[in-house]
């Protein structure tokens, strides 16, 4: 007698690390630095990643190089995969260093962005400058993410510093907050320079943070990301994911992968 074939995995095997949210999701957020992904390569990321992916951030200030039609394309392809894109931080910066800030935002409606990045990682900009960025983009009709930590080692903020700005962030109505990674995961924030985590910074600001689930750790390295889903769970808030991973990173996330499912079955072996 044939057995019944059956529709998919998930009907055979279990994750080895069960309670992970499905989209849509308000924690165990996954987000995609796209930094040039051309139409077929973006279409083709959507249709095999959509359901594992929150937030598509076309980096930097890239969105300026793409032609108009292929920008909208891009656009109109996300929404349609209900996922969010926004463009990076460093594009924000340079619309208020050129007083632009109200054209910036005007644009980027137009085009059909859903959220906004407000940063600070590379200019100076006063909390007062900040916050009313964020409730100017939230007027506009966006959903706001903003970033603290500064791109460049010799600018470190301090923890107390940071938690400051994570909770004033939060408190202003931001949706959430990055903490700064940058494509590297180098030298910056919570990394080394050599990209190992620096247990002391993030366990102080996991402390401190009085909302984690509003909270986006960048982290664009495997290391990083097995770090933070053993330390936090496989709901922890994850970004600067580069495309081609995050099919791995999701396997990451509920033991598919050897990394966590050997400490999970070393848990196993305690109980």
């Amino acid at each position: 007698m044939q057995e019944k074939a059956t529709t998919t995995w998930k009907d055979v095997l279990e994750f080895p690390i069960g309670g992970r949210q499905q989209k849509p999701r308000q924690a165990g957020l996954t987000m995609v630095i796209d930094k040039g992904l051309g139409l077929t390569e973006f279409r083709d990321l959507l249709e095999v990643a959509a359901p594992y992916i929150d937030f598509i951030k076309l980096g930097f200030g890239t969105s300026v190089f793409y032609p108009a039609a292929i920008l909208r394309e891009k656009i109109r392809l996300a929404r349609s995969y209900n996922v969010d894109i926004f463009p990076g931080g460093t594009f924000f910066e340079v619309a208020v260093l050129q007083g632009r800030l109200n054209l910036y935002l005007q644009t980027a409606r137009e085009l059909g962005y859903t959220f906004i990045e407000i940063s600070d990682g590379t200019i100076d900009m006063s909390r007062t400058v900040r916050l009313a960025a964020v409730r100017q983009a939230r007027a506009a009709g966006f959903g706001v993410i903003t970033e603290v930590g500064k791109k460049d080692p010799r600018d470190a903020l301090s923890e107390a510093l940071l938690l400051s700005q994570i909770t004033g962030d939060q408190e202003a109505g931001a949706d959430y907050v990055i903490v700064e990674g940058r494509e590297s995961g180098q030298g910056v924030v919570i990394y080394d320079g050599r990209g190992a985590v620096k247990e002391d910074i993030l366990a102080s600001l996991l402390a401190g943070i009085k909302d984690l689930d509003r909270v986006i750790w960048e982290a664009p390295q495997k290391q990083h990301q097995q770090a933070l889903i053993m330390r936090l769970g496989p709901n922890v808030n994850l970004g600067n994911v580069q495309p081609g991973d995050v099919l791995a990173l999701e396997a990451l996330r509920v033991g598919l992968r050897g990394d966590t499912l050997r400490t999970t079955l070393k848990v196993a072996e305690v109980s």
